[in-house]
């Protein structure tokens, strides 16, 4: 099934973070809090400003992203848990 954001919004994959510590012991998954971190696979056309113009968006599909605890709305969509946030909530991306 496709999905297209409306708007301003974006849909994000989390991205699972280690379940195991540098010095080697293994965090159970009752333990570990939601990632802040993700991967944006789909945006949304864009915000339109008071004239009705279109304003375009900074994220791009594939982008990795910095996002708030509480940001966004929790879907699953084919199976995937993902997010749906605006692009505002966005704190910043993630450049290799």
């Amino acid at each position: 099934m496709a999905f297209r954001p409306l708007g301003d919004r974006v849909l994000v994959k989390r991205v699972e973070e280690e379940t195991k510590t540098k010095g080697g012991i293994i965090i159970p998954d009752t333990a570990k809090e939601k990632p802040q971190e993700g991967e944006v696979v789909a945006v949304g056309p864009g915000a339109r400003d008071e004239d009705g113009e279109r304003i375009d968006m900074d994220l791009k599909v594939g982008d990795r992203i910095l996002f708030g605890k509480w940001s966004g709305t929790e879907v699953k969509i084919d199976g995937d848990d993902l997010l749906i946030m605006k692009e505002s909530d966005v704190m910043g991306v993630l450049e290799s």
